[in-house]
């Protein structure tokens, strides 16, 4: 992959292949090991490890801005933040998954496209349906019938209507991963998620300090806490 890189790299930005189309010449760059190789080959940033440290340090400021926002989010933002005030075991990876569940509904008022759940008894295929872009949290169908947290089977990255990374363990990761094949493939971000998108760039991985004001805005809330 090292050694294919620039011609992989030409043919991709040129060419502006379908996803379905680089995954069948090139298979390997969906491995989430080669994800963040073909990253770091592109930016010179470790993937994983400045987001999971942004995520680690910007998770509870985010939670406190959001908890801020009041009703200015709406009721999925509300719902959110109730669960977490329920939550009583593994707190800090909770509230890691709800800055994240919660960036969307906060940047872009809107998280329908990105994140969307399913049990493991429905047809994947039903939900990634119409899905551009996203992460598809799978849940186990009886589990979820009897207790207030369903059991998360495990996080899959959709893009272009295809799941091309399975089976992954949680949703920093997912997320991490989605934004290592943005860049991977260049993909345009969704006109509905810029914001959340650009938040991930410019905040939580420090690859461009030129912010759009709303960014900006949500920079500054962050630095108050």
């Amino acid at each position: 992959m090292e050694l294919t890189f620039s011609l992989r790299r030409k043919e991709i930005v040129s060419e502006e292949p379908l996803v379905d189309d680089v995954l069948k010449q090139w298979p390997a760059l969906f491995l989430p090991d080669q994800v963040c190789a073909e990253f770091f080959r592109i930016t010179r940033t470790n993937l994983t490890s400045r987001f999971f440290a942004s995520l680690d340090e910007c998770a509870p400021k985010m939670i406190k801005v959001y908890c801020a926002s009041g009703a200015a989010c709406g009721e999925g933002m509300k719902s959110l933040l109730e669960k977490l005030d329920d939550q009583t075991s593994d707190v800090l990876n909770y509230r890691k998954a709800t800055a994240l569940r919660g960036l969307p509904m906060f940047m872009d008022k809107h998280s329908g496209s990105l994140l969307k759940d399913c049990l493991d008894t429905e047809p994947v295929e039903d939900q990634i349906n119409s899905m551009k872009m996203g992460i598809l949290t799978v849940i186990e169908d009886y589990v979820a019938t009897v207790q207030s947290s369903p059991n998360i089977r495990f996080f899959a990255v959709v893009l272009e209507e295809q799941i091309v990374v399975d089976e992954v363990s949680d949703l920093p990761t997912a997320f991490a991963l989605l934004f290592g094949l943005i860049y991977a493939l260049n993909m345009d971000y969704p006109k509905e998620l810029k914001y959340t998108f650009e938040t991930i760039q410019k905040v939580f991985m420090c690859l461009d300090p030129k912010c759009s004001a709303r960014v900006q805005s949500f920079k500054n809330k962050l630095l108050q806490y």
